[in-house]
């Protein structure tokens, strides 16, 4: 296992809104050994409302202050040992504090898989707000990927099914001793 994971011992998964993180995020973390966090999941616990409810209530620079939050909490239990593998919210790593705070406590992989593959599963779910609008979404999609090419590791999903994508996440250098 590479150094760097063996001091803060967490992988993060980011990418666009529908690219798999989640079940992807609970297979690997399965297979490891390790806790399974949804970052989004995280915000709604502590909020105690839905992701959009947040939305619609409080907006969206609200929201981001509650998933910093969320982030650092889980930032901070990987600081004390505990392994964990967490699902980042599509917008999360665009966030110059959010990408600070998971580049120091674990390894980012981006999860990258391409809009036509991505448009049709987003287009179908009504929680994600900032999906509702079409031209918006692929503004949106266009616009993350210069961030989320930051990440430690880059896999091409191409709508790979959850099991292939958790192998070439095992693939990568990060287990190797």
């Amino acid at each position: 296992m590479i150094l760097k994971l063996k001091q803060t011992p967490a992988i993060y998964l980011l990418g666009f809104m529908g690219c798999g993180k989640s079940t992807a995020g609970d297979k690997l973390a399965e297979k490891l050994g390790w806790r399974f966090y949804e970052l989004d999941a995280q915000i709604e616990k502590a909020a105690g409302m839905t992701i959009s409810e947040v939305f619609e209530r409080q907006g969206e620079p609200a929201f981001r202050e509650m998933e910093t939050a969320a982030l650092r909490k889980l930032a901070q239990s990987v600081k004390t040992g505990r392994p964990q593998v967490v699902a980042l919210g599509g917008g999360a790593f665009t966030i110059q504090e959010n990408y600070e705070l998971v580049s120091s406590s674990g390894v980012t992989i981006w999860l990258d898989t391409p809009f036509e593959v991505l448009e049709p599963r987003v287009a179908q779910e009504t929680h994600r707000p900032l999906a509702r609008d079409p031209q918006r979404l692929k503004h949106l999609y266009d616009s993350r990927r210069e961030d989320y090419a930051r990440a430690d590791y880059h896999i091409v999903t191409g709508g790979d099914p959850p099991d292939a994508v958790v192998a070439r996440i095992l693939a990568l250098p990060l287990f190797i001793p």
